[in-house]
């Protein structure tokens, strides 16, 4: 899969570096050349100097073969047109927008992006903070979808621990994305991933399912 980041921020850096661990193609597209600087010294040559806001930009950065853009730049209105010269012009199959003011969530469904998330920062900062007791947290809602974004802990008396995705029952339409654990950079879920006792997981589920999704990762 070949995924273009606008914006190499903290967001952006951290997702380009998850997604190159997958073994996915990222190329990040960033305004600030130190900052650029920096994640070619750490990521190597995946960052390319731009704009992306302008066609020509993303036509250099090869949009018309991406399957997703994901703009995660600190400025709204840069992330809106960013999906939209995406999916207008280059026809990008899906488009995620980084949201800094909640209230243009419903906007920018409007205008034909495809997810938005206001909470990855929440995600990234996860990294290193104390796991909470609760065992689901909602992150996002896409209420107009009947979808959620959720954090589930795995608790010690868990029976999925030890167990492979791929050996788990999830219920229909739930899908796990994120693994969290401490002291290793967040990574994508696999059908191999295995269970352990503290997993913070990120999943998309369909708000009717969550009970299901909860009770198939906690396992007791």
């Amino acid at each position: 899969m070949y995924i273009i980041i606008v914006g190499g921020g903290k967001v952006g850096f951290h997702l380009a570096k998850a997604l190159l661990t997958e073994g996915q193609e990222v190329l990040v597209i960033e305004k600030d050349r130190s900052r650029l600087d920096f994640i070619t010294g750490e990521l190597g040559g995946v960052c390319m100097a731009g704009d992306g806001c302008e066609a020509s930009t993303l036509t250099e950065a090869g949009a018309a073969r991406a399957d997703m853009l994901i703009a995660v730049t600190g400025d709204d209105e840069d992330n809106l047109v960013s999906c939209q010269v995406a999916k207008l012009s280059f026809k990008v199959p899906r488009t995620t927008a980084r949201i800094n003011n909640p209230k243009n969530e419903k906007l920018f469904h409007m205008l034909g992006v495809d997810f938005t998330v206001s909470s990855i920062n929440v995600i990234l900062e996860n990294i290193q903070q104390e796991v909470p007791t609760h065992v689901l947290t909602h992150l996002l809602n896409l209420q107009d979808r009947g979808l959620g974004i959720v954090e589930i802990r795995i608790p010690a008396d868990s029976k999925s621990i030890g167990k492979k995705v791929k050996d788990i029952s999830l219920p229909t339409g739930s899908m796990l994305i994120l693994i969290l654990r401490r002291d290793e950079e967040p990574r994508l879920i696999t059908s191999t991933t295995e269970i352990q006792t503290g997993d913070q997981i990120i999943a998309l589920t369909p708000t009717v399912n969550e009970d299901l999704l909860k009770s198939a990762l906690k396992g007791r």
